[in-house]
């Protein structure tokens, strides 16, 4: 079990890699977005996820098999390139964060490893990689970027239909729609009274797939008061800062997908865990 966790985790690490070039190259390509010409048809070639190579986006050399090793590469080379020695943009924190929500994942997953929980936990970490693309972007852009938030969303509803057929249940299918509704419901009114002051459109868009993978109404408002909590532990440093703290703009991404992440592989426990305290 541990062994395979380790495995799993490495996986992560890999795809962790894969994050930090998704997001760069996603930015690059909105920055480019109605640019025409030569050059700009050439760097859109180079920012390809498909034809594109991994680059120095100083000095735009072709980086090597050995410059591209997760965290080692970047321990090695001490955070700069190798060839015009600049600062590498991107930080390891990315690889080892998805690597341990893989390796964490597997060994806390909630249900069981074969059939239709061995296809949920497949699916999981596919989200998972789209949830740390979404938290890197936000992070960086306060954005929460369609081209992530879109297909995660659409492979969501395929999860959530094809659990329900697997199961030969309705329930599997209303229960996580009317999650959904909930989170969507609540966000949309938050962005709608405040002019999107309160809460960004892209949070609303999210929401839809979170909803879903909480699963049920009272689990998707377990979701909304978890990344409300942190949300509030992550502004009070800025809080403290007074006027200037203020004025800065606080993610609110990140905390909504992390809050899904203890939804979706803890809720059971945490309900068990709450139940108990309200029993005695």
């Amino acid at each position: 079990m541990v062994m395979i966790a380790v495995i799993t985790g490495v996986f992560g690490l890999i795809l962790g890699s894969f994050v930090s070039a998704l997001t760069y190259r996603l930015h690059e390509q909105a920055e480019l977005e109605g640019k025409k010409g030569k050059a700009a048809a050439k760097r859109r070639k180079e920012l390809s996820m498909v034809t594109g190579r991994s680059m120095c986006p100083h000095c735009s050399r072709e980086l090597a098999a050995k410059d591209l090793v997760p965290v080692l590469s970047w321990l090695w080379l001490r955070g700069k390139c190798r060839y015009c020695g600049k600062p590498i943009p991107d930080s390891p924190l990315t690889e080892v964060m998805l690597g341990v929500a893989f390796a964490v994942s597997y060994l806390s997953w909630p249900h069981e490893m074969h059939g239709v929980g061995l296809f949920r936990f497949m699916c999981w970490l596919v989200f998972l990689v789209a949830f740390m693309a979404l938290a890197v972007y936000d992070l960086r852009w306060y954005l929460l970027p369609d081209k992530i938030v879109f297909p995660l969303t659409g492979l969501v509803i395929v999860q959530v239909a094809v659990v329900a057929i697997w199961a030969h249940s309705f329930s599997a299918l209303l229960q996580p729609a009317a999650g959904a509704a909930v989170i969507f419901g609540v966000f949309w009114g938050l962005f709608q009274v405040s002019g999107g002051n309160w809460i960004g459109g892209g949070d609303v868009k999210l929401a839809i797939a979170l909803g879903l993978l909480a699963g049920s109404p009272f689990r998707a408002l377990t979701v909304i008061f978890l990344a409300s909590l942190v949300g509030t532990f992550a502004s009070i440093p800025q809080l403290l800062k007074g006027k200037e703290g203020l004025n800065r703009r606080i993610p609110f991404g990140p905390a909504l997908l992390l809050a899904t992440f203890v939804v979706v592989v803890y809720g059971d426990r945490l309900a068990t865990w709450y139940l108990g305290l309200t029993i005695r």
